[in-house]
């Protein structure tokens, strides 16, 4: 296929070409006004409490797209071997120019946290030496962090030009969270050089304690999910004996999952099967609702999940509201909305703000199902039209063009105060005053197409 190149730049005054930040746009997919490729040239060596091959989501939706300029080594919390005598690292390559790598330990260090980063940090520097397994591929990187605990170890140790810490939950309120959690978040945002939030009022949170904070909600693969409007697009083999119509969801089944509503709405409508699709974490299986029209399916590879918001006749997102949902921004929203499909939710605090009225939102069991049957027996062709342009706008690609901007800016800016201050590092008596720190603006427009952002 033939592709071209063009460069951009990207202006905090609504898309008006500066001199300050500038990205490449590629321009050989047909279903996308635009592919964004990030032009700085520091790899990222990236810090993650999910596994690469988890459920398909933010972290692996915006690296894969990083990963088309720059080298990315995903690194994942470690594995604890019981028959293991010494540390290894596990690599392989689950993406283009993604290398994945997990720290595999003796069992003796199962209990010992800061003792087993020391040996995965021990491990990743000599896979990045010089005539390791990685070297020379990752020089003077940008860590990247989704989890602040291997912070304290990690930071300095790789020469890294900058920290990014794209901060997608408040992880400090899910079960079974770390009590140091808290402080190394702390330790973390004090050192970084920009901070990503996965959702708005998480934005809120965060920018009081750090300047160059921006939001960057969930974003989608529009044109994959636009599948599930094709009539040639078959249903998944596990739903193809249903004959009624199907509630759906899929997502990570844990905590954050109203499993009451999820029952009751199955009682409201024994005339519908609820379909909950994904793998269950952090919550006993043997708990779950059970009735004839509820089916827990498991996890399904992201390339099928177009099939399931086909088969869906009603999308849900039947969340609990505790503490592990107060800051969530679902992924699964704009998806549902590429797949052309009625929406009804819980009261989320980003849905509330970003999502309606496209989507529903009912607080008790009783009002969910009614919202469920009007979607049922009415959907709304405006608001569901609303909701396909609405995903057409808010792309993984242009989140990536805006990330890309504001790190570029923020890497300007230190490697600016760095030169200034080098001399008095070297033993000069007073510095200079050291130039400004650049303020990166809170709001960059899209590339391609609006996003959301602060």
């Amino acid at each position: 296929m033939h592709f071209g190149w063009a460069l951009c730049r990207v202006s905090a005054r609504g898309g008006v070409p500066d001199t300050e930040s500038v990205v490449m746009i590629r321009t050989d997919r047909s279903d996308r006004a635009t592919r964004v490729v990030p032009t700085f040239d520091a790899p990222l060596i990236v810090h993650s409490h999910l596994r690469w091959d988890f459920v398909w989501q933010r972290p692996q939706q915006l690296l894969s797209r990083f990963a088309e300029s720059v080298p990315v080594l995903f690194v994942e919390e470690p594995l604890f071997a019981d028959d293991l005598s010494h540390a290894r690292l596990d690599l392989s390559t689950p993406a283009p120019n993604v290398t994945r790598a997990v720290p595999v330990l003796p069992a003796t260090l199962r209990d010992h946290g800061d003792r087993a980063l020391a040996e995965v940090r021990t491990l990743l520097l000599a896979a990045l030496a010089r005539g390791g397994a990685l070297g020379g591929r990752f020089t003077a990187p940008v860590q990247w962090f989704y989890t602040p605990m291997p912070a304290p170890t990690m930071i300095g140790a790789f020469g890294e030009r900058g920290i990014v810490y794209d901060c997608m939950d408040e992880l400090s309120k899910f079960r079974f969270a770390p009590r140091e959690l808290v402080d190394r978040e702390r330790m973390l945002m004090a050192r970084a050089d920009v901070v990503f939030t996965g959702g708005h009022k998480l934005w809120l949170s965060k920018s009081k304690r750090h300047p160059n904070v921006h939001f960057f909600g969930c974003g989608v693969d529009s044109a994959h999910f636009a599948k599930a409007r094709r009539s040639d697009l078959p249903r998944p083999t596990d739903l193809a004996d249903v004959d009624a119509p199907i509630l759906g969801y899929y997502g990570v089944i844990d905590e954050r999952i109203d499993y009451d509503l999820v029952r009751g709405l199955a009682e409201a409508h024994p005339d519908c099967v609820v379909a909950m699709v994904g793998p269950v974490v952090k919550v006993d299986p043997r708990e779950l609702p059970q009735a004839p029209n509820i089916r827990w399916l498991g996890q399904k590879p992201y390339a099928e999940l177009p099939m399931y918001a086909k088969a869906f006749d009603v999308c849900l997102m039947p969340f609990a509201l505790n503490e592990a949902t107060e800051y969530i921004n679902p992924t699964k929203t704009l998806e549902y909305m590429a797949a052309g499909k009625p929406i009804v939710s819980t009261p989320i605090a980003d849905v509330l703000h970003h999502f309606t009225p496209v989507v529903s939102v009912a607080d008790t069991v009783q009002d969910f199902a009614a919202a469920v049957r009007v979607a049922l027996t009415a959907p709304d062709p405006e608001l569901i039209a609303r909701g396909i342009g609405m995903a057409k706008e808010h792309t993984w690609d242009s989140i990536v063009a805006r990330m890309c901007a504001i790190i570029v800016d923020a890497l300007d800016a230190t490697d600016l105060v760095d030169a200034h201050l080098a001399p008095f590092a070297a033993g000069a008596t007073k510095p200079a005053a050291a130039p400004a720190r650049r303020a990166v603006p809170p709001l960059l427009e899209a590339v391609g197409g609006e996003g959301m952002t602060a």
